[in-house]
């Protein structure tokens, strides 16, 4: 195989029972319990008419301005997958658009992030498909190649490996590596629990404010 152009199937993913868990969730309670640091950077934005996804990931690396390798991975990648595409960050050209995404949908595909652009912004918000993106561009993409498609990937500054957990809504995305995703969700599920409590504490007046001054004062904060 020759580096930089090679395809390699996807044969290890998350629990599919894992994944509808951890859909249950607010991705920022699930990054929470990660010590948050496995989001992606906060400049990703949802297109796509989901806005909450959860799924394995699919990893492509194009290179900027080409589509070639992802048109492919559109083929390969199994019901439910979550394309995750490094573009590079490059915006210059939308790299996929709706033609490409209409056939995500119709492969019943769970979503696609791209670490670039997309296009036909408006189609896309109608799509049954969660898109998330850096940005958009009118320009059409080259498909020559070269590229990656089963190997490990970067994509908003975050490492991603095959058929890690990726979960995406309005706050964001996060990716739970695979070999720590039942335990990252059984946290988060706990952690969601002690949110619901404090939301209750809250609206009865009953919200615990002590540990502030407490913290100020062993920080040595004056005027506390």
């Amino acid at each position: 195989m020759t580096v930089g152009f090679r395809i390699k199937p996807v044969t290890q993913r998350v629990d599919a029972a894992l994944v509808a868990r951890a859909a249950k969730l607010p991705v920022a309670n699930i990054g929470d319990v990660m010590n948050r640091l496995q989001s992606f950077s906060g400049t990703f934005h949802a297109f796509g008419g989901r806005q909450k996804l959860c799924g394995p990931a699919f990893p492509v690396k194009a290179r900027s301005g080409d589509n070639l390798l992802l048109h492919r991975a559109v083929d390969m990648a199994e019901p439910g997958d979550i394309i995750v595409a490094d573009g590079n960050g490059d915006l210059s050209v939308g790299i996929m658009g709706d033609l490409m995404l209409g056939h995500a949908v119709k492969r019943a595909l769970g979503g696609v992030i791209v670490d670039g652009a997309v296009r036909d912004v408006a189609s896309l918000a109608k799509m049954d498909l969660g898109v998330w993106a850096r940005g958009h561009n009118p320009g059409g993409p080259f498909k020559d190649g070269p590229g990656e498609i089963g190997y490990p990937v970067s994509c908003g500054n975050q490492v991603v490996m095959p058929g890690d957990l990726i979960c995406c809504d309005e706050d964001g995305i996060v990716v739970v590596p695979l070999a720590d995703a039942e335990q990252v969700i059984a946290d988060a599920e706990k952690h969601q629990m002690k949110e619901i409590q404090a939301e209750k504490d809250i609206q009865a007046g009953k919200w615990p404010r002590d540990w502030v001054v407490a913290s100020l004062k062993e920080k040595g904060c004056a005027g506390v």
